[in-house]
């Protein structure tokens, strides 16, 4: 299935590359498909038809966003507004085949700011992924990505303490992925190996040097599920990871080992909810000892409800370990609870909003921040090549304690139209 969308809207229906990390499970103990939410419904009449090219089908598509920023550097005062046009050409190819699969994805971002172009920035997106096939229930699939990205002034990451950086933060980011899936009736095994590479751009600056956060992340694990059920699975998870730093100097180098351990349940019960929920324990141990480990209690979790069929709600919530680049800090824990809701007004008019709520609280140094953002989209799909949207996202950060970074608050509208063939 592919829908008109906006790449830009969270909220959006989104299907911007081809996918195949599994292969097709009908009559499977862990098909999750007996509900389907109002984001994934087919819409026959408003999804692109692809061009045909041998066994493979192309689908290109160009989307325009027009936003007004309030608050543009996220500062507490003197704030600054601007206009941002955004053009996003991609061009996604996936295989036809009956069995195994290939497919491709390029797309890019020029970012143009109407009065302050020093924010100007492009980014691009290239991957592969495929998967093959051997036997029923069993399959290798695997991810290579490059990207080129920029860090919003919005990111818990971006700036330092002296300040914002004088221009928007790049790196590249190339990922790779590979991942097996063998299931015996019952029991199903899953290995996974993913590897991260972030490569960020120098400033020009010595106080804005961005290189300390150059680092490689190579995460490793399994799960095993087994099917109480058709519709419920309980499973077990772990996880572990090692992030090598490319500087080794004390105040930056957070080079570190860690790992997660879970135990969850996903289910997809009668015509009412679906869900994975997951709680554990997770620790990350720093190599130097002017970062103090972080450790803890875990958790991930997502549920849908659907009351009708035309609505959807969503909670979610999650507690993980994440990067620190403030200074004495080689980590945070990030607790983030959420909720969202879409509606299908008419079969091409869709109405969507989210809420998130996270708190993050720094070891080793004195600072918390607490961050609240809320969305509301509403979609319009004329027909199977144009679709107008109509975003918007209101941020709110509070940090406190004596490290704290930058308080601000920022409201963005966008208007976006995605054209696809």
């Amino acid at each position: 299935m592919r829908i008109l969308t906006c790449s830009a809207v969270a909220a959006c229906i989104a299907l911007t590359a081809p996918q195949f990390a599994q292969a097709q499970d009908l009559g499977s103990n862990f098909s999750r498909d007996r509900n389907v939410s109002v984001r994934d419904r087919p819409r026959p009449d408003y999804e692109a038809t692809g061009q045909k090219a041998g066994g493979f089908t192309v689908y290109p598509r160009v989307t325009v966003d027009l936003e007004h920023n309030d608050n543009i550097y996220a500062v507490a005062t003197g704030k600054i507004d601007d206009n941002i046009w955004r053009v996003k050409p991609e061009l996604a190819v996936r295989s036809d085949w009956s069995r195994n699969a290939i497919g491709f994805f390029a797309g890019g971002n020029i970012i143009r700011y109407a009065d302050h172009d020093t924010e100007n920035t492009e980014e691009y997106t290239v991957s592969a992924n495929g998967r093959l096939d051997i036997a029923r229930g069993s399959n290798i699939s695997g991810t290579a990505q490059f990207q080129r990205l920029t860090e919003p002034r919005t990111a818990i990451t971006a700036g330092t303490p002296a300040g914002a950086t004088p221009k928007p933060v790049q790196y590249n980011l190339v990922t790779t992925s590979l991942v097996g899936v063998k299931e015996f009736n019952r029991l199903r095994l899953t290995g996974r190996l993913d590897d991260k590479d972030f490569n960020y751009k120098d400033q020009g600056v010595a106080s804005f040097n961005q290189n300390s956060r150059d680092r490689n992340e190579f995460y490793y694990g399994g799960k095993a599920e087994y099917a109480v059920s058709p519709d419920t699975a309980i499973y077990a998870t772990v996880t572990g990871n090692k992030k090598d730093y490319d500087l080794k100097t004390p105040a930056t180098n957070r080079t570190s080992d860690g790992y997660v351990v879970g135990l969850g349940a996903n289910f997809d019960l009668s015509q009412v909810m679906r869900g994975d929920i997951q709680a554990g324990y997770m620790k990350q141990s720093y190599d130097l000892a002017t970062f103090k480990d972080v450790s803890g209690f875990s958790a991930a979790g997502n549920i849908e409800w659907f009351p009708s069929q035309l609505t959807t709600v969503g909670v979610n919530g999650s507690r993980t370990i994440e990067e620190s680049v403030a200074p004495g800090a080689g980590g945070f824990i990030s607790n983030t609870i959420g909720a969202s809701i879409d509606h299908e007004l008419l079969r091409n008019v869709l109405l969507s909003a989210a809420y998130n709520h996270s708190n993050d609280d720094y070891r080793g140094i004195d600072r918390t921040d607490k961050r609240d953002n809320f969305s509301a989209t509403a979609t319009y799909l004329l027909n199977r090549r144009v679709g107008l949207f109509l975003t918007y996202n209101y941020l709110k950060q509070d940090s406190t304690g004596a490290a704290k970074a930058s308080s601000f608050k920022d409201n963005k509208l966008t208007a976006s139209v995605a054209l696809q063939f």
